[in-house]
């Protein structure tokens, strides 16, 4: 093949294509069976676009004159009852009585849910008592179960909003309950269909001692903070572990070793978001931090031959400000590639220079972003599956040095940066991780606590801090 650092590129992305249904997407050049995909951007910053071409006028033949109708507006629809009253059958509430009473395993505390008052009314019979407080053990029961029992404020740099609450309010799970009379099951399908959930339930049966009891449970509770479907394809990294995984149908793919946020004001923050682009031989805008509060702009300016040289484009503005990019190469402080995921924080996954720091045992080493070890590999098998590119497409891409952003139009990519430090090691060992960030121990005195009542409240309320510096 013409060119062999494309061919050596090309095979590792067997693990993109596999990945990928029968027929999704062609293996080579050829043209696949799908909708063209866009074309790549190659520069490096937002190129204006031109006004809109002036609409048809009554004698261009080129279309047609109709009328256009506005379409009304349609009618508000009230927010679901998030506080819902029921009727309760005798049945029905006993069978809610056995879940809470059995909700332990759950790593939830029966108490929460006030099954001695429930019981009791049991014994008084159906009516409005009966109704009011099935009605409210059930209500919190959903709560937690769907979107975690530890409050927000008790949720150290929680950024990553869940949509479940929206997509499965309380009054739809209590309707389907009731009507089914299927109540543990109702319940039960709340629970995240991650495969380690459920290992954690496991680990918390047998474990030996409250602490390690204690340190499963805040875990648990972890995985519902998350959205129910994490989606078919998906990227997600336990920060503490040092891992990122490639995921398709909850089964992971491949493993990719991570470098994340320094303890204090660089940790990585908790989120959920999507990727919108992979970016091959990407450029960096450096920073004012650096430029102005380091000095770098003054010293590039000084010395234009210079910076240029070591591959930084420097310009300044007539309010004096300096703007200094660095040009894609091997020495660019991203690598080779980002992942372009916008968000509040400035936080993406990216390669890095300085790959050797990947053979270090702890790697909380970066200003907040996400570096990822074999990182063209990645990016590779990401505009394949997302971007529909073909392997010699994306390799070619990746290879020409030259900056290009291959939207992930086919198959937008979820990423949960996560926090888990009880879990299932990549090697499939369940274990604990060091608490690098010390973000245990709120959620733990929360488990601990009586429950408190849920707020609208979907992410911490901390002050963002825009980690914009990867070095």
């Amino acid at each position: 093949m013409k060119f062999s650092r494309m061919a050596q590129f090309a095979a590792v992305t067997g693990l993109a294509l596999a990945m990928l249904p029968a027929g999704a997407i062609a293996q080579s050049s050829a043209p696949a069976p799908v909708a063209p995909a866009a074309q790549p951007v190659i520069v490096p910053a937002p190129v204006a676009t031109s006004p809109s071409a002036p609409a048809a006028t009554p004698g261009d033949s080129a279309a047609p004159v109709t009328a256009t109708v506005q379409p009304l507006p349609a009618p508000a629809l009230p927010a679901p009852d998030p506080n819902p009253v029921m009727a309760w059958s005798l049945t029905n509430a006993k069978a809610l009585a056995s879940v809470i009473e059995g909700i332990g395993k759950e790593g939830l505390t029966p108490a929460d849910y006030q099954p001695a008052a429930l019981r009791a009314a049991i014994a008084r019979g159906e009516g409005p008592e009966l109704d009011a407080l099935a009605s409210k053990s059930f209500t919190w029961l959903t709560e937690d179960l769907r979107d975690g029992r530890t409050p927000m404020k008790a949720r150290v740099q929680w950024f990553a909003f869940d949509k479940d609450m929206d997509v499965n309010p309380t009054v739809a799970v209590m309707s389907r309950a009731l009507d089914s009379g299927d109540i543990a099951g109702t319940l039960a399908a709340l629970n995240p269909t991650y495969p380690d959930y459920a290992e954690l339930r496991d680990a918390l049966a047998k474990a030996p001692d409250p602490k390690t009891r204690s340190q499963i449970r805040a875990n648990m509770d972890r995985w519902r903070w998350l959205s129910h479907d994490l989606g078919e394809y998906y990227l997600i990294t336990n920060v503490p572990e040092f891992q990122l995984r490639l995921v398709r149908k909850d089964k992971i793919v491949r493993t990719y070793r991570t470098i994340v946020g320094k303890p204090g004001k660089t940790a990585t923050p908790q989120l959920s978001e999507m990727v919108e682009g992979v970016v091959f031989n990407p450029t960096w805008t450096v920073p004012q931090s650096i430029v102005k509060g380091e000095g770098l702009g003054a010293q590039l300016m000084g010395n234009l031959a210079s910076a240029k040289a070591q591959g930084y484009a420097v310009s300044k503005a007539a309010d004096g400000t300096i703007t200094v990019v660095q040009q894609p190469g091997p020495k660019n402080a991203l690598g080779l590639m980002k992942l372009d995921m916008p968000n509040e924080h400035a936080i993406f996954l990216h390669d890095t220079p300085s790959r050797g720091l990947f053979a270090s045992a702890s790697r909380a080493l970066s200003h907040g972003c996400v570096r990822t070890e074999r990182a063209t590999e990645l990016a590779i098998a990401l505009a394949i599956i997302g971007g529909g590119k073909t392997a010699d497409e994306a390799a070619e891409i990746s290879a020409s040095g030259i900056y290009t952003k291959v939207p992930m139009a086919k198959r937008p990519m979820p990423v949960y940066i996560g926090y888990f430090t009880y879990a299932k090691s990549i090697d499939g060992v369940m274990k604990a991780f060091p608490d690098i960030y010390l973000r245990d121990a709120p959620v733990l005195a929360s488990l601990a606590a009586p429950r408190q009542l849920k707020t609208a409240q979907r992410k911490s309320t901390e002050a963002v801090i825009k980690l914009d510096n990867p070095l």
